[in-house]
């Protein structure tokens, strides 16, 4: 499984890059607009990733000798990682943490487009001016991290995850807190 897992965190990481640069793109294209900035965390809440974006964050945090907070139990809404309106975790952060705030395109469960974009960012923007050019198309990165997390979770000789299964972010808090008190 090792060798398997570093090529699918190699993988992970040309997506991450790829999602980097189109991010990037866009938040030069809608600089006036968005306002997220350090102490900005209206987003940060508990959420769950799949196991790819799991264990490769688990796997750069150990790199890192990240230390996590005692309270990673919190039983509340709001990230784990977020300490003073700010991430702990920010070099290392989920794609979805990427992406939020930037206007996303994808399609509803009745197959039609939707856009996507924080509240607080673009309040004097015409919504009728986004196009595909300037917007992130948030299906065609889902997709390619689903297929990923495929080809992962088909390693695990167990057969430990499900294809739609995703790990809430508190157990990456968990996991380092655990591994931490034990040496």
């Amino acid at each position: 499984m090792n060798n398997n897992k570093n090529i699918h965190f190699e993988k992970y990481k040309e997506l991450l890059k790829e999602i980097d640069q189109h991010a990037s793109f866009l938040e030069d294209m809608h600089h006036k607009h968005i306002k997220c900035r350090n102490g900005c965390d209206l987003c940060c809440i508990d959420f769950s990733v799949f196991p790819v974006e799991f264990y490769f964050i688990l796997n750069e945090l150990k790199k890192i000798n990240f230390k996590p907070e005692p309270d990673v139990d919190t039983k509340n809404e709001i990230c784990v990682f977020l300490k003073n309106s700010s991430c702990t975790i920010y070099e290392q952060r989920p794609i979805m943490c990427r992406t939020h705030g930037l206007p996303l395109l994808y399609t509803n469960d009745e197959g039609e487009y939707e856009l996507s974009a924080c509240e607080l960012n673009f309040t004097e923007f015409d919504f009728d001016d986004f196009t595909v050019v300037n917007t992130l198309p948030q299906d065609k990165f889902n997709s390619k991290l689903f297929l990923l997390n495929r080809e992962f979770i088909a390693k695990f000789q167990d057969k430990k995850y499900g294809e739609l299964e995703l790990i809430p972010l508190k157990e990456l808090g968990k996991q380092l807190y655990k591994n931490e008190n034990i040496q």
